[in-house]
């Protein structure tokens, strides 16, 4: 009898055991991309923001034996359609990556070129953009960037700036520890002016001095490549942010991919540290 009930337990145990363990492989397995007709979104709750780490130029470019520039101009063309099928289904925010405050320490060559596809693709993309109601704005320390970037996100930014379409912020120069230390600074100023109290200081207060002033936080970020982290990126704002990762690499990001994300996020239960009934 005592065997018995051994094995019986041992049993269980294996059984839980096997079910842990393949539901934890199956959380982890590749995302790759999916036919259109395939997902069902339900389009009364599609993200008002979505926030995305464009990763995987530089693979991209190394696994077809390419330059690492051909690898950011292929990325550029992955940006016209995902804004473009984000505006179509109805996202208010799309926030990208581009540059970080870290990205500097790249060769400058690579950063050069980095800079010199913003202003091409500002110059040739502009017209459309507008036309499609887009709103260009920019995340970040500008003062920074080379002066013809400078002109051209001030021309962009200008065109744009009463439109009602999709609002698409490009991060440059930014990072998000430096966000957070000059809202910081900001409110201290303030504070030694008179102009406020400590006791004052509250979530308001410290998110009117973020770039990302009125606007909500983003609902979802999408990371491609396989990488699995955030790289400075919304640190503030990410802190109740689904994420997505796939192991596909940016100039390969599809607009089936960006609704994947979409219908992944939609059945995921947010709570925002509460609990439902």
């Amino acid at each position: 009898m005592k065997n018995l009930l051994f094995s019986r337990f041992f049993l269980i145990l294996y059984i839980r055991g096997y079910y842990f363990l393949r539901n934890i492989f199956k959380s982890h397995k590749k995302v790759t991309s999916s036919n259109k007709d395939d997902l069902q979104l339900d389009m009364e709750n599609i993200p008002k923001h979505i926030a995305i780490i464009m990763d995987g130029n530089g693979r991209w470019a190394k696994a077809k034996n390419l330059p690492r520039a051909l690898g950011h101009k292929a990325g550029v063309e992955t940006i016209r359609r995902i804004i473009r099928e984000g505006d179509r289904l109805g996202v208010k925010y799309m926030t990208l990556y581009a540059f970080s405050t870290e990205n500097w320490k790249r060769p400058k060559d690579e950063v050069s070129t980095l800079m010199k596809l913003l202003v091409q693709y500002l110059k040739e993309e502009i017209s459309e953009l507008h036309d499609k109601g887009v709103v260009i704005n920019v995340l970040g320390d500008s003062s920074r960037l080379p002066k013809d970037c400078i002109d051209e996100i001030q021309k962009a930014k200008e065109i744009t700036k009463n439109n009602t379409g999709i609002i698409m912020n490009v991060a440059l120069n930014y990072g998000g520890r430096d966000e957070i230390i000059r809202a910081t600074r900001a409110i201290a100023e303030m504070v030694a002016l008179g102009k406020i109290k400590p006791s004052d200081i509250d979530n308001e207060i410290f998110e009117n001095h973020l770039y990302t002033k009125g606007m909500p936080d983003p609902d979802i970020i999408i990371r491609p490549s396989g990488e699995q982290r955030l790289s400075n990126f919304l640190l503030w704002q990410c802190a109740y942010s689904e994420f997505w990762y796939s192991n596909i690499n940016w100039p390969d990001f599809t607009e089936e991919d960006l609704r994947r994300a979409i219908y992944d996020f939609q059945n995921r239960d947010r709570r925002f540290g509460a609990i439902k009934d």
